[in-house]
């Protein structure tokens, strides 16, 4: 049973207050027909309204069932508009892009009747209007009466309590509306009927009662109810519309605007294109730099030094950007670098380690020793010191020794001064391997010197002059005057002179010094790298081999000037105070230590390598960290940078193809809103129904999560078509076959961040659309 009890309802328009409702009070039967009468604006409608929830009243109150409606909640009147109350309205309301079975289903789609039974009660309710034939047709394909049947059957599959009529038959003929009127009639005997109308002829035929309404009043009850109190009995069924359902009903309706839907989805997928050819591109060129780096560094040293970095230890997680509590005090701490610094004990044992490295796996090892060659030369009569290193020669015998010094002390990553020995013969020689014999022939002894020149087949002009060539830059040399070019290495005893202050200087060179050498060293070869991808692994000038350091250090074991070194922590050359390190470095310098001062391992190809690194980290299992010793991998270290330099390209690109997607979020936020203007009156449908606002939002969600798949998918295909021409193009300039190749993975993703930022930017507009007011959404055209 329904009351309204002492209802008020106003409309404020600036200064001016409309009364729609005024102090209405009146009861309604179970079952009954009531026609509500009056002109224009009299408040009929507006009464409608409230009964069916679709507006508030201000003050009074609507009792349901002898339930009183003031403390409900906005999801209760939802509830209640879809448990007890159908509409039939003037226009009928239906949604032009659902079949007619589907707009009589929609109610109970938001009621959770699950399909097999919703489509059963469907048929029934449009088989008792009369329309069982026509169950598969859409709206446009029906007549005005029809349509209006479809209504009347929407409102009655639910089976509610109350069937509300708003000018059923205002837009119908005659006949037609007689049709109607016999029908609701006939509906009338199981529930109440409440219509409004201004055919007074009609409502005096058909209903059982008339209500004549008339400035928010009523005028005459021609059979009025006054009830007994009635206890409550009223329950209410919450509303939900499943994200099937609000996916399939968003589908139905981009389906009728396929044109539009597939420029919007193109439009929106211009984005993931982009950052979809980024991705295929870098993804292609660092396989192709792997593959390079592969071939291209594959035998490029891991090298072992006296000091090595831990790359453990120099990830400083002290360095977290919280401020700590200003305490009025500084912590003093060690240097990160000096930190990570890891003195390696390079002993004989761990060199008769290195050697027995098996030569599948690195046929080729070099120990840079470290001791000074004490070169000189005889350039027609004049006996001067020689210099191999491009470093310009100093007069002064004290920076002399100091640049020697520092090369001793130190190995370049960059390039090698000695090359290596290969420890099987039959596996190859390191030389004829990774360089092109220019002039002269290969060395044989370890007296035999190279002369290593660029890919232009220049070389740095100190390097000639301090050989005692007088060049000037620019100057072309012919290989004649290079190759046969010999020096003499002076042993230790006739090269430094003791002064009677104990310390010792290096002889002026002259005849005597250079007949007495014993050991001659010839220039036999000129040789280049084979090609420009070859990495510098000897520096350019002259290299020698390892052999000749070792045949140095056997001459000079015993010379003076290491016998007095041996004694002393000064520095027998310089008077200085050394500490151990750089007493050490300084014997292996003047030749009083066998030990190398580094040791570089050529792997034989990129498997050997982790092979050979295998190798070398069985000698450290097991041993304290201060006995480890610690190697360098240049070949993985120039990997992990390159890779990191094309990551950090990638990720600048990526950046920059985002902001298309931005702009598409934008645009989809903006065809949503235009799509809640195009569907204003759908969502007026859909909460004359009972749909939540919840429900309305998860309808066009839906239809933005369809359109973000869709863009997603489209713009990885268009991507993954346009990477046919993209590679063409790139082969006949580069000739790189397949270059620019997409991850699945990554295409993957781009659909769904193309899906999350699609909802994302449709949402607003979404809540917009929930946000509407029900009773005015259904009055938009």
């Amino acid at each position: 049973m329904l009351q309204l009890k002492n209802l008020r309802k106003s409309y404020h328009v600036g200064d001016s207050v409309t009364h729609a409702l005024d102090d209405v009070s009146i009861s309604f039967r179970n079952q009954e027909f009531v026609a509500i009468l009056g002109p224009s604006g009299s408040g009929k409608t507006t009464m409608l309204n409230v009964i069916g929830g679709l507006d508030r009243y201000d003050s009074g109150d609507l009792i349901i069932n002898g339930k009183s409606t003031k403390n409900f909640k906005e999801t209760d009147w939802d509830a209640y508009r879809n448990n007890s109350v159908g509409f039939v309205f003037q226009n009928y309301n239906l949604i032009s892009h659902l079949s007619i079975i589907a707009n009589v289903e929609l109610g109970m789609n938001l009621s959770g009747v699950p399909a097999s039974e919703r489509r059963k009660r469907a048929i029934d309710a449009l088989t008792e209007v009369g329309l069982k034939d026509h169950i598969s047709k859409n709206p446009n394909q029906l007549s005005g009466g029809q349509m209006q049947r479809v209504a009347i059957a929407r409102a009655l599959a639910n089976d509610p309590d109350i069937l509300l009529c708003d000018e059923p038959t205002g837009a119908l003929d005659t006949e037609t509306s007689v049709q109607i009127m016999k029908l609701i009639k006939k509906l009338s005997k199981d529930r109440l009927v409440v219509m409004v109308t201004h055919n007074s002829d009609l409502a005096k035929e058909y209903a059982s009662r008339i209500v004549n309404f008339q400035d928010g009043k009523i005028l005459n009850d021609s059979n009025p109810f006054t009830p007994d109190n009635e206890k409550d009995t009223f329950n209410l069924k919450r509303t939900k519309m499943s994200y099937w359902n609000a996916i399939k009903l968003s589908f139905t309706n981009i389906m009728t605007k396929k044109g539009r839907t597939t420029l919007t989805a193109f439009a929106s997928s211009i984005g993931i294109i982009s950052i979809a050819i980024v991705l295929a591109l870098s993804n292609g060129f660092q396989k192709q730099i792997d593959t390079t780096m592969s071939k291209a560094l594959a035998k490029y040293p891991v090298t072992i030094t006296k000091t090595a970095t831990d790359l453990n230890s120099i990830r400083d997680r002290d360095t977290a950007n919280k401020n700590v509590k200003n305490r009025g005090y500084i912590t003093a701490k060690q240097d990160r670098l000096q930190k990570s610094s890891h003195e390696n004990k390079i002993t004989r044992e761990y060199i008769n380690y290195v050697k027995k490295i098996n030569p599948k796996y690195a046929n080729n090892i070099s120990y840079q020793v470290g001791v000074s060659l004490n070169l000189i030369g005889n350039n027609n009569g004049q006996i001067k010191p020689v210099q191999f290193s491009p470093l310009p020669a100093g007069t002064a015998a004290s920076q002399a020794y100091e640049q020697m010094q520092s090369q001793a002390a130190s190995v370049s990553f960059m390039g090698s001064s000695v090359f290596p020995t290969s420890l099987d013969q039959s596996k190859g020689n390191f030389l004829k391997d990774n360089y092109q014999l220019l002039s002269g022939t290969w060395p044989s002894k370890a007296t035999d010197l190279v002369m290593v020149v660029d890919n232009k087949n220049s070389l740095n002009l100190n390097v000639l002059k301090n050989l005692g060539i007088k060049i000037k830059s620019g100057e072309k040399l012919d290989y004649h005057k290079l190759i046969g070019k010999e020096f003499k290495v002076v042993s230790n005893n006739n090269y430094y002179q003791e002064l009677p202050t104990g310390m010792f200087v290096p002889k002026k060179p002259d005849k005597t010094m250079y007949d007495n050498s014993k050991i001659k060293l010839r220039l036999v070869s000129v040789i280049r790298p084979k090609n420009e991808d070859s990495m510098a692994l000897l520096s350019e000038g002259i290299v020698y081999s390892d052999k000749l350091a070792v045949k140095i250090i056997d001459e000079n074991q015993n010379s003076a000037i290491v016998k007095a070194q041996k004694k002393t922590s000064r520095n027998v050359m310089t008077g200085q105070n050394m500490n151990a390190t750089v007493k050490k470095q300084m014997m292996q310098s003047i030749g009083g230590s066998a030990l190398p001062a580094g040791i570089m391992i050529y792997p034989n190809d990129f498997d050997s390598k982790d092979k050979v690194l295998d190798y070398l980290d069985k000698w450290n299992k097991g041993k304290k960290k201060k006995d480890q010793i610690l190697y360098t991998d240049m070949s993985s270290a120039v990997t992990s940078m390159t890779g990191g330099l094309l990551s950090g390209i990638t990720t600048v690109l990526v950046a920059f193809a985002a902001i298309s997607l931005v702009t598409s979020m934008i645009m989809i936020g903006i065809l949503t809103y235009t799509s809640v203007l195009e569907r204003t009156k759908e969502i007026g449908i859909l909460k004359a129904l009972g749909a939540r606002k919840k429900d309305i939002t998860r309808v066009f969600d839906a239809e933005t999560f369809i359109l973000g798949i869709f863009s997603g998918v489209l713009g990885i295909v268009i991507a993954q078509l346009l990477i046919f021409p993209i590679n063409s193009v790139l082969y006949s300039m580069t000739d790189l076959a397949n270059v620019a190749q997409l991850n699945p993975v990554h295409a993957l993703i781009l659909i769904v961040i193309s899906t999350i930022l699609t909802v994302l930017g449709g949402h607003l507009p979404a809540r917009m659309a929930a946000k509407k007011d029900a009773a005015i959404a259904l009055r938009s055209e």
